[in-house]
């Protein structure tokens, strides 16, 4: 067998059924759709309606809400990881490690409002680490290692 000999089974890809183009076609007229209503129209979405009944959606008690509008956004950093990619020499420990350099090493996607740091998994090197949030593990796990975490100042202590 060759790569270029590869085939689909045959059978296994169907051609799209066209359907409305005659009675010969086996699908003229209604096209499968039946007679008449809401499923024989086009355009016409009618998931989660119950025939009047009040949805199973709208019975459920809702719990809870989502604050997407202010939620903050972080790119979250496990210790573990930064301590793998330190020891590869992707990272250099000498000055501040903070977002751009997080993000440049490939550890910190996204996050808008900058990098939270967490602690899963152990770190060794001594690092000073300058993100916008660190887990109450993470700071012990730093410290440990010899190193710190600068965070930035809360509003309620730069108001006092």
């Amino acid at each position: 067998m060759k790569l270029n000999d590869i085939r689909d089974n045959e059978g296994a890809r169907h051609r799209r059924m066209r359907v409305g183009r005659g009675i010969g076609s086996g699908k003229g007229k209604t096209a499968g759709r039946g007679q008449k209503g809401a499923k024989a129209r086009s355009g016409v979405s009618i998931a989660g309606f119950e025939g009047g009944q009040m949805p199973l959606h709208m019975r459920i008690p809702k719990r809870g809400f989502s604050n997407k509008k202010f939620a903050k956004d972080y790119a979250e950093v496990n210790l573990g990881l930064v301590q793998k990619v330190i020891d590869a020499g992707q990272l250099d420990i000498a000055g501040v490690v903070d977002h751009s350099a997080l993000k440049a090493a490939g550890l910190a996607r996204g996050g808008k409002d900058g990098v939270r740091l967490l602690g899963k998994g152990e770190l060794t090197s001594k690092v000073t680490f300058n993100v916008a949030g660190a887990s109450a593990g993470a700071v012990a796990a730093v410290e440990k290692a010899g190193g710190s975490v600068i965070l930035p100042a809360k509003e309620e202590e730069a108001a006092a």
